[in-house]
């Protein structure tokens, strides 16, 4: 009763009424009388008049666009992750390469070999660790990998239009509608969707999309928008993140280019507000974003580029307060990038999404996605390398774009509580603040520590969201951080699934001045549910050298305190040590301790861990290439 008290303080009863009634009818089959194996075609339209009667998109077709050219190394990428699609090689989350063959049948989990039934939606059980993650069933069936073989026949000027369209009908005759794993999210209807409309206006003057083809895409894309538009309100009202933030940009994006569905208007008008409401209220006004996660960030700024071109173009009015939300919002990704690398640091939750891969970057670098936005508001490009402006060339048409340089300073989010330190070589990040809304992870007054590039002291990502209990509390927990744990507990109460109980709190924050060195200091309430403890940090990084000291108080009855310190490989490498010394300034022995860590989705390696004890409550630190100070 006590943590159902805490669910309607945090997250409101009306999230709690809606979640109690949405469980009810699934479980007895009310819910799926919403969702028919059919929906009555009211409409009416062949290709030759979608093609006439077309309503603006990025471009009009490939036969409108000019040529981008991509560095050397762009292109053998390119090539070799085309030559791997077609031999029945997909890489999931940018990072693990399955062989799903030329035959797969879209149900089936290729980590687990596990096989969704072909029933409704509504009785998929999408949480079970025997049978996997369901993310990876529905990673192909998101269609972003239709993007290299786009740019591929940009690039090198071979048709990919047979294989492309292939893949869509072989998908949309094995996946009848409201049946199967792949209809069970809302948003993932909402990406498929999305990208097979930027196929089908690219190749909208090809001679492989006929009559018929274009007729079963556009009946499957209805039959979807229709699903979305029902399921609309359980990522508005239960989920409100990034998933209503697609599907609302979704529905009004649908009424928007296919007017001749007969609710097209509806969709169009309450979609766009929808989408208006929905950033007005997960961007917060100092430009950081609901989910405290970086790549989700990252996510909102990729369905902002299409939402910002899409209604330019269809000469649509946005709402100027999330015009000014929106800007900001790529503005505070910028100014959280490492300058050499494009990165950023593996901050809060971490699925590796990345919905519209129109460049050659890896997928840690936020910079093509950052550039894509930045230059709709704009018009100059924030980055020399020519990869980097490709999203610019897809959604604006451009080439050889004016450059400009913004230096990356010293910066205060208070609102999320993010706060970064700079010199020329040397970047901190630190997240000290309050939780306006859900936590996904259990890491205030985390920090992050670059060197030229290096990630020297990071963060443990994400790995999976389906995965072993003792999986879930290491990465999701305070162990994958850099912090202090009490008693070697989290920060906060682990609920069930993504819920954490007696969220951490802001006491203050602050960065007083002075002359040798950028200076932070932020206190937090955190361990409620052990007792009233408190945890101040205090972070100085010296201007002129590699060197950080850290202080950590804990305030509070505790048995022991543990400071955690998870080391990159560069950290040993280039020469870096660590020391710590209690109260009494008597050196604390470091314990090594086998940790891991998670850069992409679903790849988990062994890493380091550094690892200082005391009963003393105090830890003063020293991280630098020389000796203590």
């Amino acid at each position: 009763m006590k943590n159902i008290l805490h669910i309607i303080s945090n997250m409101g009863l009306n999230y709690l009424i809606f979640r109690i009634w949405y469980i009810f009818k699934k479980k007895t089959g009310l819910l799926a009388l919403w969702f028919p194996k059919k929906y009555k075609i009211n409409y009416s339209i062949s290709l030759k008049e979608w093609k006439s009667n077309a309503k603006p998109f990025f471009f009009e077709s490939k036969d409108t666009l000019g040529h981008f050219e991509i560095s050397p190394e762009g292109q053998l990428k390119l090539k070799q992750e085309v030559e791997a699609l077609k031999s029945g090689k997909i890489k999931f989350f940018s990072a693990l390469t399955y062989d799903l063959g030329k035959d797969y049948n879209w149900h089936t989990n290729p980590e687990t070999s596990y096989c969704y039934p072909a029933i409704h939606w509504t009785k998929i059980n999408d949480y079970n660790v025997q049978q996997g993650d369901i993310k990876y069933v529905w990673e192909k069936s998101r269609f972003s990998y239709l993007y290299a073989l786009i740019r591929y026949e940009q690039h090198f000027n071979q048709s990919q239009a047979e294989f492309v369209f292939s893949e869509i009908a072989n998908w949309i005759d094995k996946n009848p509608l409201n049946i199967g794993p792949n209809y069970v999210c809302s948003q993932e209807i909402s990406l498929r969707c999305m990208n097979w409309i930027f196929a089908l206006y690219y190749y909208k003057n090809d001679k492989n999309l006929t009559d018929e083809l274009f007729s079963k895409i556009i009946h499957s894309i209805y039959g979807q928008i229709k699903h979305v538009e029902n399921n609309i309100n359980f990522s508005r009202i239960a989920v409100r993140n990034n998933h209503a933030l697609t599907e609302t940009l979704f529905l009004y994006l649908a009424g928007t280019l296919f007017p001749f569905f007969k609710h097209a208007k509806k969709w169009k008008t309450n979609g766009l507000n929808y989408f208006e409401k929905e950033v007005l209220h997960q961007i917060y006004d100092d430009g950081t974003f609901i989910q405290y996660s970086m790549n989700y960030h990252r996510v909102a700024v990729q369905l902002f580029s299409w939402a910002m071109y899409l209604s330019q173009k269809n000469n649509e009015k946005i709402n100027p307060k999330v015009l000014e939300k929106i800007q900001m919002s790529v503005d505070f990704l910028y100014q959280c990038q490492d300058d050499s690398t494009g990165k950023l640091p593996n901050y809060g939750a971490n699925d590796g999404a990345l919905f519209f891969p129109l460049n050659a970057g890896d997928f840690r670098n936020y910079s093509g996605q950052i550039n894509g936005l930045y230059y709709f508001f704009n018009h100059k490009s924030l980055y020399t390398k020519s990869d980097l402006e490709e999203d610019i060339f897809w959604f604006a048409g451009k080439t050889n774009v004016d450059k400009v340089c913004i230096e990356r300073t010293n910066q205060s989010y208070e609102k999320s509580g993010y706060f970064t330190l700079r010199n020329q070589d040397f970047f901190s990040f630190i997240r000290c603040g309050n939780h306006t809304n859900r936590p996904s992870q259990a890491d205030n007054l985390h920090l992050d520590v670059w060197y030229k590039g290096n990630n020297i002291l990071r963060d443990g990502g994400s790995y999976k969201y389906n995965a072993s209990e003792e999986e879930l509390d290491y990465f999701f927990g305070s162990k994958s951080h850099n912090l202090v744990t009490v008693n070697n507990d989290n920060q906060m109460l682990k609920g069930p699934r993504f819920v954490w109980y007696y969220w951490s709190k802001l006491v203050y924050w602050k960065k007083p001045l002075d002359r040798n060195y950028f200076v932070f200091e932020g206190r937090i309430k955190a361990f409620k549910h052990i007792g009233k403890i408190e945890h101040k940090r205090i972070v100085k990084q010296h201007f002129s050298e590699p060197l950080w000291e850290i202080e950590d108080t804990i305030f509070g009855n505790t048995n022991s305190c543990q400071q955690i310190w998870n080391i990159s490989p560069e950290f040993e490498q280039l020469g870096f040590q660590i020391y710590c010394f209690d109260i009494f300034e008597n050196p604390i022995k470091p314990q090594i301790r086998e940790g891991f860590y998670a850069s992409y989705y679903g790849k988990k390696e062994i890493s380091t861990q550094i690892v200082f004890e005391t009963e003393f409550r105090f830890f003063r630190t020293v991280v630098t290439k020389g000796l203590p100070i």
